[in-house]
């Protein structure tokens, strides 16, 4: 037996009542002698028994009558064989969980895994009786299920169900339902998961406990195993993205198959133009990677997608990914005191890119370097400071972790004090001097080696050519040279000069980089102005510390929230989000830090290219794709399934496999939901303790004394 209410069953406390009453009215009078009654003492001893017994027989019925009504309110339920050999079928609460991911479009004998899903569900609905409530649960948002008490609404919310990406787990749907199974007022409270099992999307780490006293089952859909090739992931490998300039891409394939593939096909789409091809060999269950290269034609932000060839499961042989080719870059130019940058401003100025380089350049003194607002700029150009105070130190600092680029030029009058601060506060080494003297014609140094790997020199022999066939720089004549110490962090040397000190030093700081040069941009220190290498050098640095973190946009997963910050958006300008097919959603808003973050929740679910817009205004394009655990079909071995869902629950999960026909739910429903509620029972028995009571009561006579 069991109690629907348990709570209620507090109450009977309540039944003490009547034994306290009873036991007050046991006190002694007082003893007081009068000798025309002594003939009561003559009582005897068997009128005096009889009272007792009619006492104790009225406190006995009023406990009861109190008992059998407080067992009334706590709904008492007889469950088991007993209650199904008297016939007695109890209310039920079930709840159908459908597995929606898109592994269950695939097919079978049966047809698709999610037809059938829905079929069982129809027949699990038709076996309900008038009474029972269903809730209907998927992974098609997070509402609360609503509650149906009629087969038709139940019906047809069923057949609204429809496949998608980004749902969740089946461990975390069946802790959705038993959220909903935990408000219900039913004895029997059941969740059926049906699902076709598939290994990767069963269960995460996450524990979902399941109410007390819910039943779990599992009905298992799908009898075939499907091999699957998945295009998983798409990088930019370039960091450096500019017009007519080649850019590498790399997609990571996935062969999910028993058996190896050869020369598999992948392709890379930019603005629906194909423009790069390439072919693997895929091994079992192995990340492979292939190389693809385009040359962007034009400035913005480019849509472009990796397709690889069609199989079965069509979702995930499309990979989107966006590219940035900046409009423009911000230059900031603080010249130093009496620093001379004649050749930096020619090698900016638009008469000598012709506008095949857009560069916006402002140029400032360094006076005004502490009152000037450095986020509005891509990158940031210091040309023989002379002093830098703690603030402008401190700000420095900070545009780079941000996000920023900083390329400094040494000052022959530098301060190695404030030189120091700087390269602490970015997390470097420290200044050691000069090497040489400024203005004399005799070399002390020049180039030794240089990292040719980095992303900073990609595509830059495109530019200036080979010498005697090998990619190597030329060798400038250095004059005069700062002498520079790395510290131990996050620093790398991208080109050594023979005297063991740095030319060119990468320092990062947070999300941004700083580049130091050893010469300034002038013939004093060198003749590098004045050689082939000096333009495309400069160039591709502005390149490399301006792309930042944008050569390629957000990549998100579709039905996971996510949060995007957005750099020079106004507090008070709303941002919406435009999918592939125009819709247009509103995310959460706030401004942080001089900058608008985005929340985003699980709402977008259709995989593609998003538009990030204010008004009529592109900020930026972000791709959501597919979570790759979706591209493993391999479903999970029925036993082992059960055995993970019940650990992920907290409770034993029943199997229920029916796809030999459907038959044998109503078998199985029908020895479960036995049961007999008896509050009716206890109500009458109160009652009749209650009129038992009043006839003893009112029959009773005070005993007459025997003369």
């Amino acid at each position: 037996m069991t109690f629907l209410n348990p709570l209620a069953l507090f109450a009977l406390a309540a039944a003490a009542i009547p034994l306290i009453i009873h036991l007050f009215n046991f006190r002694r009078p007082k003893k007081v002698d009068f000798s025309s009654l002594e003939f009561l003492k003559e009582l005897q001893k068997s009128t005096m028994q009889r009272v007792r017994i009619k006492q104790w027989l009225l406190l006995v019925l009023r406990t009861l009558a109190i008992a059998c009504l407080v067992l009334a309110f706590a709904r008492p339920t007889l469950t088991g064989g007993l209650a199904g050999t008297l016939g007695g079928r109890a209310p039920t609460s079930v709840a159908l969980v459908l597995d929606n991911s898109l592994s269950m479009t695939l097919r079978d004998a049966q047809g698709a895994y999610l037809d059938q899903a829905r079929r069982i569900a129809a027949t699990l609905i038709d076996q309900l009786e008038p009474g029972d409530e269903i809730f209907v649960v998927s992974g098609a948002d997070e509402t609360v299920p609503a509650a149906f008490r009629n087969r038709a609404p139940a019906l047809e919310a069923l057949g609204g169900i429809a496949a998608q990406p980004g749902v969740p787990p089946a461990s975390r749907l069946l802790a959705r339902a038993g959220a909903r199974l935990a408000e219900a007022s039913h004895l029997n409270r059941e969740v059926y998961l049906i699902s076709d099992l598939q290994r990767s999307t069963l269960v995460d780490s996450a524990a979902s406990p399941l109410p007390p006293g819910v039943r779990a089952r599992l009905i298992p859909v799908g009898q075939r195993t499907y091999a699957n090739v998945a295009v998983t992931d798409v990088t930019v490998r370039s960091r450096i993205v500019e017009v007519g300039q080649p850019v590498r891409i790399e997609a990571t394939l996935v062969n999910y198959g028993p058996a190896p593939v050869e020369g598999y096909v992948a392709s890379l789409y930019l603005e629906d133009e194909r423009v790069a091809q390439a072919t693997a060999d895929l091994a079992p269950n192995q990340p492979t990677t292939v190389l693809l290269t385009a040359t962007p034609q034009r400035r913005g932000w480019l849509a472009g997608v990796v397709e690889i060839e069609d199989d079965a499961f069509a979702y995930d042989n499309l990979r989107y990914v966006t590219l940035h080719v900046p409009e423009q870059r911000r230059l900031l130019v603080v010249q130093g005191e009496d620093e001379p940058i004649e050749y930096l401003r020619l090698a900016l100025s638009a008469r000598l890119t012709r506008g095949r380089v857009a560069f916006e350049v402002e140029t400032i003194p360094e006076s005004r370097l502490a009152a000037t607002a450095l986020g509005g700029y891509d990158a940031v150009v210091l040309v023989g400071p002379r002093d830098l105070s703690s603030g402008e130190t401190a700000a420095l600092a900070r545009y780079v972790e941000g996000g920023g680029g900083l390329l400094l030029f040494p000052g022959a009058a530098a301060r190695p004090a404030d030189y120091d601060a700087l390269f602490r506060a970015l997390g470097g080494g420290r200044f050691a001097g000069f090497s040489g003297e400024l203005g004399a014609d005799r070399t002390v140094t020049t180039f030794d080696r240089a990292d040719l790997e980095h992303p900073l020199f990609e595509g830059l022999f495109e530019q200036i050519g080979t010498i005697d066939g090998e990619a190597r720089l030329e060798r400038p004549d250095l004059f005069f040279a700062l002498n520079y110490n790395p510290s131990t962090g996050t620093e790398q040397t991208l080109i050594r000069l023979s005297n063991g000190f740095p030319f060119l030093q990468e320092i990062r700081h947070g999300r941004g980089a700083a580049l130091l040069m050893a010469v300034a941009p002038n013939l004093r220190w060198s003749d590098l102005p004045v050689r082939g290498l000096f333009i495309p050098l400069l160039y591709r640095s502005i390149y490399y510390l301006s792309a930042g973190e944008a050569v390629q946009g957000d990549r998100l997963i579709t039905g996971e929230p996510a949060e995007l910050r957005l750099s020079g958006v106004p507090e008070t300008a709303p941002v919406e989000l435009v999918g592939p097919d125009g819709e247009a959603f509103i995310p959460e808003q706030r401004s942080l830090f001089g900058a608008a973050l985005l929340t985003l929740d699980a709402t977008p679910r259709r995989p593609g290219i998003y538009d990030v817009r204010t008004g009529d205004r592109l900020i930026r394009r972000v791709v959501f794709n597919l979570d790759p655990r979706e591209s493993d079909l391999r479903p999970e071995a029925l036993p082992e399934a059960a055995a993970r869902l019940g650990q992920a629950v907290g409770t034993e999960v029943q199997v229920l496999d029916v796809r030999g026909g459907l038959d044998r739910v109503a078998a199985a429903l029908e020895a479960e939901r036995t049961g007999v509620e008896l509050w009716n029972v206890f109500l009458m028995l109160a009652l009749g303790f209650l009129v038992a009571e009043m006839i003893v009561a009112m029959q009773w006579r005070p005993e007459a004394v025997p003369a």
